[in-house]
This record gives structure tokens, C-alpha cells and sequence, in this order.
């Protein structure tokens, strides 16, 4: 690609999500960490200021911007220092909700979507089980059809927004095993027999509502059903590919900013009687690090261009998870290391960074999946 497109527009955009991210969220972030819970009024808030609805199309409450735009809003929130938040937030608006702009019907999209995008109703996506992660093909929460309705029995794991949602993107089967049996279905959460349970006992990303969701015997109306039956696999693949660019497009500005704080440490530290950013140790460490972040943003830049433009990126949108996520994972290493002591305490941001950025290689689709993909797409 050329040169970047950001425009005026593009611009105005960051300094509205920054100013949303440091002067609103972060103030509120020990708090929210330590509670590991956070408002539900800030999905109303986020709506307000268009994070939700920026590529949505203005019919539908949106601000039908490019895909720019949604990279603007993923730069800039990580300034919140709070990634369990953000990514609820993102869990809403770029995880559960897209799939239902694109196969949904009107009235789906009017009851589900609408309301999202305004921050009314929160969505989440209902994928991985007890017993099936990177495993899609193989989950077991069942959908039997009778008569006008469809009959939901199973359970759902870490699942973000689990526990506020007001709809889940639920994923079920209603065919036979493997991929060629899975639905996608509109699930209320105020049916009869479903329960929400919060995982609270987590390594990082304490401000997320994480949670883990039981069906019995649930019962909602077959116009609830998403696109084609026995069609969610699918669907569920090519959802992934926005997840995925925008845990991508995290983790790389997540490691700029940790980084930069980084520096900002070891210019004021002082050991053997200089600043350790006097050390060619570490001087060199950081030209290694910004080297690679760059390069990092460069591959998934690239990535959000063939997907702005809907060309086939899948190889491209899954080198950039691999290579975005597993940099971040060992930026936090580095850059924690750079602290001593001092970075094992909560003193310094980095310790939140090291447990949250820990996440990255593991939700959206594990790194060795990224793998699989990519050789795949390759001919091995």
C-alpha cells in the first residue's frame, strides 16, 4: 500500500477517542482493576462519542466511515491502561455485533444491531466451551428445532460481557457433528433457563467481565436463527478476521506505549552512575523493539488495507495476529525487565501490561492455530 490514509477526519477522530481514553477511563483504572469491573453507563458513553456505530452504516445508527477509522479507535483506547475494559468494549461492538450487519435480516438487525450501536443493549459472542476452543467444529451446546422454536441446552466458557450481555452471538449445533452442523442464532439472555456465572479468578484483564454461561432447556423463536442453518461455521471464520485485526492492532500500540514508557523509566533510573538509557545494553534492546513494532505495523496496516477494500486477506490477517501478539508478549518481558524490582510491583504500569498482553496469543484464535492457517493458505 501507499501512504497511510488517514484524513482530517481520521485525526479529529483519534484526539476525541484519546481525550475518551486518558482524561475519562484511565483516571478510574485502579479502581476499576481492583473491583475487576467497570460501568455499564461507559458502553452508553463510548456509543455516544461513535465508537460502536464508526464503520456501521449511517441507516443503521452509524457513521459509515472506512475500516481507518476502527484502527483510530483500537490505537487510542489502549491509552485507558486498562485492557480488560477495552476489550469488553470491543467484544461488543467488533466481536458480537458484525455478523449480524452482514447475514442479518432487517428486523434482526433493528432489534439486535440498532440498539447496539447506541449502546443500549449489550452483545457478546457465545464460541468457546468447557470442552471446545480452537476446536469450533467440535462444540456440543445444542439447538433442536420444535416447531417455531428452537430448544438450547450446553454451556459457553470465557465469554466477555458474559455476565451484562443482553444478547449473545451464540454459536450451537443443529446438525450433525464437525463444521457442516453448526448455527449461528440470536440468543436474549433474559430467556427462561439461562444463567451467567463471573470468572473473577483470572490472570489479567481483571476489569473484563468474563464469564461462563449454562443452557437449559432455553426456548426462543426460530426467527432468532442467523443467515443459514448448519451455515455458522462459516460465518464464524469470517467474523474472525475482524477480531483478529483489531487484536492485532492492539497489541502492536499496547507495545508502542509500553515501550515508551520504557524509555521514560530508564531515562530517569540511574545505575553505575548514569541513566540505564545511557547503557548500549539497553539502548540497543529499544532500537530492537522500535524496529520491530514498526515492522509489525506495517504488516498489519497492510492487512487492514486488503480488508478495508474486502479483498481475500486471511493469510495476511492471521500473520498479523501471530506476529502483533507474540511481539507484545515479549515487549512485556523486556520492558519489565528494564524496571528490576520495581516492574514486579504495581507501582509501574508494566505489571498490568505483562499479566493483560498474556491474553493476545491465546483469545481470537491461539497462535499455533495462526500457524495452521497460514500453512494452510500456503499449500503445507
Amino acid at each position: 500500500m501507499g501512504g497511510l490514509p488517514f484524513t482530517e477526519g481520521h485525526e479529529i477522530f483519534r484526539k476525541t477517542v484519546r481525550d475518551f481514553a486518558e482524561k475519562e477511563l484511565f483516571p478510574h483504572q485502579k479502581e476499576w482493576e481492583k473491583g475487576k469491573s467497570f460501568p455499564r453507563e461507559i458502553f452508553g458513553r463510548a456509543a455516544e462519542l461513535g465508537l460502536f456505530g464508526v464503520v456501521y452504516p449511517e441507516e443503521l445508527g452509524g457513521s459509515g466511515g472506512d475500516y481507518w477509522y476502527k484502527v483510530v479507535a483500537c490505537e487510542e483506547m489502549i491509552r485507558a491502561r486498562m485492557a480488560g475494559m477495552v476489550m469488553d468494549l470491543f467484544a461488543h461492538s467488533d466481536i458480537a455485533t458484525p455478523v449480524i450487519n452482514e447475514i442479518g435480516n432487517e428486523a434482526q438487525k433493528k432489534e439486535f444491531l440498532v440498539p447496539a450501536i447506541k449502546g443500549e443493549k449489550i452483545g457478546a459472542l457465545g464460541i468457546t466451551e468447557p470442552g471446545a476452543g480452537s476446536d469450533v467444529a467440535n462444540i456440543s451446546t445444542t439447538a433442536k428445532k420444535e416447531g417455531s422454536d428452537y430448544v438450547i441446552n450446553g454451556a459457553k466458557t470465557f465469554i466477555t460481557n458474559g455476565t451484562r450481555a443482553d444478547f449473545i452471538t451464540l454459536a450451537v449445533r443443529t446438525g450433525d457433528k464437525g463444521y457442516q452442523g453448526i448455527s449461528l442464532i440470536l440468543f436474549p439472555t433474559d430467556t427462561k433457563g439461562f444463567t451467567a456465572m463471573p470468572i473473577k479468578d483470572k490472570l489479567g484483564n481483571h476489569s473484563s467481565d468474563t464469564a461462563e454461561l449454562h443452557f437449559e432447556n432455553c426456548r426462543i423463536p426460530a426467527r432468532y436463527l442467523l443467515g443459514d442453518e448448519n451455515a455458522g461455521f462459516i460465518y464464524i471464520m469470517q467474523n474472525f478476521q475482524g477480531e483478529r485485526l483489531v487484536g492485532a492492532l492492539m497489541a502492536n500500540a499496547s507495545a508502542q506505549l509500553t515501550v515508551e514508557d520504557a524509555m521514560a523509566y530508564a531515562r530517569q533510573r540511574e545505575a553505575f552512575g548514569r541513566p540505564l538509557i545511557k547503557l548500549q545494553v539497553w539502548r540497543h534492546r529499544f532500537a530492537d523493539l522500535l524496529s520491530q513494532i514498526e515492522a509489525s505495523k506495517c504488516l498489519t496496516y497492510h492487512a487492514v488495507d486488503l480488508f478495508n477494500r474486502k479483498e481475500e486477506c486471511v493469510a495476511e490477517v492471521s500473520m498479523a495476529k501471530l506476529i502483533s501478539c507474540d511481539l507484545a508478549n515479549r515487549i512485556a518481558y523486556d520492558c519489565l525487565q528494564i524496571h528490576g524490582g520495581y516492574g514486579y510491583t504495581e507501582e509501574y504500569d508494566v505489571a498490568r501490561y505483562s499479566r493483560d498482553v498474556r491474553l493476545l496469543t491465546i483469545g481470537g484464535g491461539a497462535s499455533e492455530i495462526m500457524k495452521e492457517i497460514i500453512a494452510k493458505r500456503f499449500g503445507m
